[in-house]
């Protein structure tokens, strides 16, 4: 994982692994092999960047699901209703 993020320690809980996958997934998987692919015209593209916009929801929203169960000490821990 890139360097910006708090140093991680050891699975404190699945959820907690689960939202370290997600944000690698997130921040670090290039698309740009998969769009070459799919992109190849005005309508594919308009198309790849709706799809990838869409999951990229799905994967914040999973995100953000998880937060209050991520240890007390990590950067992106909240209260559960904040």
């Amino acid at each position: 994982m890139s360097g910006k993020r708090q140093s991680e320690k050891k699975a404190a809980s699945v959820t907690h692994v689960e939202y370290t996958v997600l944000e690698c997934l997130k921040n670090e998987v290039d698309l740009t092999d998969i769009h070459r692919v799919l992109a190849v015209d005005k309508v594919s593209k308009e198309r790849f960047d709706k799809g990838a916009t869409n999951i990229l929801k799905l994967i914040q929203n999973m995100m953000d699901r998880r937060t209050h169960k991520l240890p007390k000490d990590h950067v992106d821990y909240k209260e559960k209703g904040e």
